[in-house]
């Protein structure tokens, strides 16, 4: 791929600059897992379900997609709900939980190739943000050394207070490429989701790259991926 093609990279966070992805699929294990056993259900939640029903959803929107693919219904409930409450909310609240008590004691380390990549882009003065459905975006950068180089951060929480709706829906995207002062065709979208790439695919933008962390590259590329890697590394050996 030529750079001089594309003014901004927009990248989600989790599972494309950060192995987070990992975290957050252990915190939603946890918590379904015990959710599920609690209730006497059988079978269990697995990684096909948080690719299929959660990966890069903003969080309530992951527990409802779940809980409906196992016909269990709960009230919404609100933000404030105690972590646990049977509600949408409180079961969303204690995975975030069960997440920042593992990001506390593990850290976390970016992914080499992805920083390799955010270093070149930078040095190119290629604008870069952060488009993350998570609402911890800021933490897990800052813990990862890696705030410094995304002057925007469009997360779960900036979305929320903006109304904006989430991945798939192409907002979080189209308002990074405002923020930054760039044209959407203009823009890359970097997404290890099937979510994240469907919303690159519904923004037009000029390019969607998946990262293959799991999920598999024909489902990428199904989703709305024009090119897909196993690691930002790729890129630069490609002439980025």
């Amino acid at each position: 791929m030529d750079w001089n093609d594309y003014d901004a990279a927009l990248f989600d966070l989790d599972g494309v600059i950060t192995p987070t992805a990992e975290v957050h699929m252990r915190a939603w294990a946890q918590m379904f897992n015990d959710f599920l056993s609690a209730r006497g259900v059988a079978e269990p939640y697995t990684d096909a379900d948080y690719f299929t029903y959660v990966d890069g959803k903003p969080r309530y929107d992951g527990v409802r997609s779940f809980l409906a693919s196992r016909d269990i219904t709960l009230p919404e409930g609100d933000p404030s709900d105690p972590a646990g409450a049977e509600t949408v909310a409180g079961l969303g609240n204690l995975k975030n939980d069960d997440f920042e008590q593992i990001l506390q004691s593990e850290g976390v380390q970016p992914y080499p190739g992805s920083v390799q990549l955010v270093k070149e882009l930078a040095s190119r003065g290629t604008k870069m943000a952060i488009v993350s459905s998570s609402r911890n975006a800021a933490a897990v950068l800052d813990a990862a050394g890696m705030i410094d180089y995304f002057p925007v951060i469009v997360s779960g929480k900036e979305a929320g207070e903006l109304g904006l709706p989430g991945k798939p829906a192409p907002d979080t995207f189209l308002e990074a490429a405002r923020q930054l002062g760039v044209p959407k065709e203009r823009a890359v979208v970097f997404e290890d989701a099937l979510s994240g790439v469907a919303a690159g695919r519904a923004g037009d933008f000029g390019l969607v790259i998946g990262v293959d962390r799991g999920v598999g590259a024909d489902k990428l590329t199904e989703h709305g991926a024009d090119v897909v890697v196993d690691d930002l590394a790729e890129l630069l050996e490609a002439g980025a």
